[in-house]
């Protein structure tokens, strides 16, 4: 095995053509230096220099070697700057996983973090919720973002912000200037639904379900602007978490309903795993312990 120091001593060596003036420049004895370069040789069974001239001249093998080891050696320079920048956190990467609907909470926090540390990628993609919690404790996402409490070990949340289930309907439509209805009253009027399976959508049909009120789905679509585009044209009602129509809410392309037995204010949770992480999640996870959100960190929901 190559010793570093001895190679780094015989690029020395060859670079200034003279075993003295190699010692002084690594602040070595010459016999020091010469003890190196034949440690160098005996491990590869070649003759680096022709010590019969006046000046050290490389051998074939040690041109060779000159080569192979300038280069070797830039890896290595290489290779530390780069995990220095990683520890600097001018590089790296932050994998986080969200289903459709909470990416709405996702963004503040990313812009937070790129303002403080804009040489770090984020790394943000659509994972179906049920499927998060799995791939943060394969390490396969740094972070992931759900709206419900999950039941696998070893993770940890923060709660990011909060949410709530409203019925959107037309500005035009009846229910629109009542403000709050019953469940009874949202089965009246067909439904436009995601065709996503969520943990979400299964607590809503379980709820009516269990009140033997049927919902009368009508539309379902792939995504949550289809959904609301749907709702606008009057295809429809929806249910969905408030922060997903915010836009539409404020421009009055849409009006939101409180539904009773059904509507309750929700948090919106970042998960991680209980593990090592890397420099760019700790400062991720940093970023989002230090926002104004009122909210710690915890093992479990209270």
């Amino acid at each position: 095995m190559i010793d570093l120091s001895a190679l780094r001593i015989f690029l020395t060596v060859v670079q200034e053509r003279s075993f003295s003036r190699a010692a002084a420049k690594v602040h070595l004895t010459q016999p020091a230096v010469s003890q190196a370069v034949r440690r160098l040789e005996h491990a590869l069974g070649e003759v680096l220099f022709d010590r019969s001239s006046k000046s050290p001249t490389p051998t074939e093998a040690g041109l060779v070697l000159q080569n192979y080891g300038a280069r070797l050696l830039r890896l290595m320079e290489e290779s530390e700057s780069a995990v220095r920048e990683l520890r600097d956190l001018r590089r790296g990467r932050v994998l986080v996983g969200t289903n459709e609907g909470a990416i709405h909470m996702v963004l503040p926090l990313v812009t937070a973090f790129r303002a403080k540390w804009p040489d770090v990628s984020v790394d943000v993609r659509r994972v179906p919720a049920r499927q998060i919690p799995v791939e943060i404790q394969q390490g396969s996402l740094d972070f992931g973002v759900l709206t419900f409490q999950p039941s696998e070990a070893g993770l940890r949340m923060l709660t990011i912000g909060t949410d709530e289930l409203v019925l959107l309907v037309p500005p035009g439509h009846p229910l629109a200037p009542v403000g709050r209805v019953s469940l009874e009253q949202v089965a009246e009027w067909p439904i436009v639904a995601h065709n996503d399976p969520s943990p979400q959508r299964d607590r809503v049909l379980q709820l009516f379900e269990r009140r033997h009120i049927t919902l009368h789905i009508r539309l379902s679509l792939p995504s949550l602007d289809a959904i609301k585009r749907a709702v606008e044209m009057g295809l429809g009602v929806a249910l969905l978490p408030r922060r997903c129509a915010v836009a539409e809410l404020a421009d009055r392309r849409l009006a939101e309903l409180h539904v009773t037995g059904l509507s309750r204010v929700g948090r919106v949770l970042l998960v991680w795993r209980d593990a090592l992480r890397s420099h760019a999640a700790d400062a991720f996870l940093t970023v989002a312990q230090s926002r104004p959100r009122g909210s710690k960190e915890h093992d479990g929901m209270p």
